[in-house]
C-alpha cells in the first residue's frame, strides 16, 4: 500500500471510530468468539455445552453479532448494550462457565463500555496536555 494511502486512510479510521463505541462492541464480539473456540475445544477441556448444545452455541454467536451491531449501527447501542450484557450472563450457564470466564468478561466489560458510551462528546483535555493558548488571550 502506498505511503499516501496508509496516512489517509488511519485519519479516516479514526474518524470512524470515535463515532462509535467502538471498543465496547469490539470487546462483546471478542467475547462471544472466544466461548465459541472453547466449545471447540477438545472433550477433555470441555465442562458444560447444556441445553443439547443448541444455546451453548446461539448465545455467542448472538454475542458476536450485537458486538457487530453496535459498530455499524450504534444509533441503537443502549438496547444491543443490555442484551448484551444478558447474554454474556447466560453463557454462565450454557457453554463452559462463559469460555471459562474469559469470554463472559470480555463480553460484560464491552456491553458495559456500550452502555456508557455518550455521542457528541467533546473530547476531554488530559491534566498534563492543557489546551494551547492563542496569542491573543492573556496567560
Amino acid at each position: 500500500m502506498p505511503e499516501r494511502a496508509r496516512r489517509e486512510l488511519r485519519p479516516a479510521f479514526r474518524d470512524w471510530r470515535a463515532r462509535r463505541p467502538f471498543w465496547g462492541g469490539l470487546l462483546l464480539a471478542l467475547g462471544g468468539g472466544e466461548i465459541l473456540l472453547t466449545e471447540k475445544a477438545s472433550l477433555k477441556v470441555v465442562m458444560h455445552i447444556g441445553m443439547q448444545g443448541l444455546a451453548g452455541y446461539l448465545l455467542p454467536a448472538l454475542m458476536v453479532l450485537l458486538g457487530l451491531l453496535i459498530l455499524f449501527s450504534p444509533a441503537q447501542r443502549l438496547f444491543y448494550s443490555l442484551t448484551g450484557i444478558l447474554v454474556s450472563l447466560g453463557t454462565w450457564l450454557t457453554s463452559n462457565l462463559g469460555g471459562f470466564f474469559v469470554g463472559l468478561l470480555l463480553g460484560a466489560v464491552g456491553s458495559c463500555l456500550t452502555f456508557g458510551w455518550l455521542p457528541d462528546q467533546e473530547p476531554q483535555v488530559s491534566a498534563d496536555r492543557e489546551p494551547p493558548v492563542s496569542a491573543g488571550e492573556p496567560a
